[in-house]
């Protein structure tokens, strides 16, 4: 078994999407990024790149590569599950936390988890999304932004049946 962890950050901007894990969420603000900064599939791609030792999101998909521009974040999430399987792991499970004074995104929580598990190739029950916020403190309690962590758990696909 091997464990990663991810964490990442983007501030708020005008004139963007709010999107988390593949769900554009309606808010007065998106989020800043190259991508579409989806900071949910970023703190967890960096968590699988983690946990096989391959680096991060930046090292594969560099923000100075044109063919990234405002790219959706679950086709990169597709592509670090394939490099996982390559690896030779499986997806044990991912448990995220997302860090954001507004919007509320608990109406979003299955949506998010069902588009995980599809691109990783996984039950449901193996994602887990939650979200807190930092009670007015830092820079998500003054709406600047919103930050995500996320752990994962891979497992040696060869001693398991589920496959990435």
């Amino acid at each position: 078994m091997k464990i990663g962890f991810g964490y990442d950050v983007h501030r708020f901007a005008e004139n963007r999407s709010l999107v988390l894990g593949g769900v554009t969420i309606p808010y007065e603000y998106g989020l800043l990024g190259h991508s579409d900064a989806d900071v949910l599939i970023h703190a967890l791609m960096d968590s699988l790149l983690g946990a096989c030792a391959l680096g991060d999101i930046g090292t594969h998909f560099p923000d100075t590569d044109s063919a990234y521009k405002n790219i959706d974040s679950m086709l990169l999430l597709r592509k670090v599950a394939i490099m996982i399987k390559n690896e030779g792991y499986c997806l044990g499970n991912a448990d995220i936390t997302v860090v954001a004074q507004k919007p509320k995104i608990s109406p979003y929580y299955k949506q998010i988890r069902c588009n995980i598990a599809d691109a990783l190739h996984t039950d449901i029950n193996n994602i887990n999304v939650k979200a807190t916020t930092e009670e007015g403190l830092g820079f998500s309690g003054r709406l600047e932004g919103i930050k995500c962590y996320s752990v994962c758990l891979l497992q040696n696909s060869e001693e398991h049946h589920e496959i990435i």
